[in-house]
C-alpha cells in the first residue's frame, strides 16, 4: 500500500505540474535607445566688435614765428645746397701751387659763391701726416691763402672769405699710403653761417 500511495503522489505532483505548467520565461528585450532628435538651432551670435572711432585730428599749434622759421629754414637749405655746390681742390706733396684743375674748380666756386651774396665760406687747408705739425700748419694756411688769392682774383668779395689750417689734424683718409696723403693734401670749402 505503501508503494500505491507513493505512486498517487507522485502521480498528483505530475499532474498538478502538467496542469500548472511551466513558468514562462519572460523574454527581457535589451532597452534601445530613443532616437536622437536633431534641431537646427543657429550658432551663437558673434560678440559685436566694439565701434570704431575716427582718430582724432592732430592739434597743430599756431607758431606767431612761422615765417621766420620758415626762412631760417630755406636759407639752411639754400646754404647746404651751396656747399654740396663747392669743390675740395688738391694739392702735389709739399706744394701749395694751384693745378690748372684746381683753377677750374675754384672758378666754379666763385661762380657759387657770388651768386649767394648773404654765403660765408671758409678755406680750410690741410696736409697728409707727413712733416712736423708746424711745418704742416704753416704748409696749410699757404695753401687755403693761394685758394683765398685766386678767389679774390676772380672777383669773389672779400667778406665773403675767410681761411684756415688745419695741417694735418682733419684727414679725409685715415690711412698711411700715397693713396690716403693723396686725399689728405687739400683746400675744403665751408659755408659759415
Amino acid at each position: 500500500m505503501r508503494t500505491g500511495i507513493t505512486t498517487l503522489i507522485a502521480l498528483l505532483t505530475c499532474t498538478m505540474m502538467l496542469a500548472a505548467g511551466c513558468a514562462k520565461k519572460e523574454i527581457v528585450k535589451a532597452e534601445t535607445p530613443a532616437p536622437e532628435v536633431v534641431v537646427n538651432t543657429p550658432p551663437p551670435p558673434r560678440p559685436t566688435p566694439p565701434p570704431v572711432r575716427p582718430a582724432p585730428e592732430p592739434e597743430i599749434p599756431i607758431v606767431k614765428e612761422a615765417p621766420r622759421i620758415i626762412e631760417e629754414v630755406v636759407t639752411l637749405k639754400e646754404d647746404l645746397s651751396a656747399s654740396l655746390a663747392l669743390r675740395t681742390i688738391y694739392f702735389e706733396y709739399d706744394s701749395f701751387v694751384l693745378s690748372d684743375i684746381s683753377r677750374d674748380t675754384l672758378a666754379k666756386n666763385a661762380a657759387v659763391i657770388k651768386n649767394n651774396k648773404g654765403m660765408k665760406v671758409q678755406i680750410q687747408g690741410n696736409c697728409d701726416e707727413r712733416g712736423s705739425d708746424a711745418y704742416n700748419l704753416a704748409l696749410g694756411e699757404k695753401r687755403a691763402k693761394a685758394a683765398f688769392d685766386y678767389l679774390i682774383t676772380l672777383g669773389t668779395p672779400l667778406q665773403q672769405l675767410s681761411f684756415i689750417s688745419y695741417g694735418e689734424e682733419h684727414p679725409a683718409d685715415a690711412g698711411h699710403d700715397e693713396a690716403a696723403w693723396t686725399k689728405n693734401r687739400r683746400d675744403d670749402f665751408i659755408v659759415l653761417k
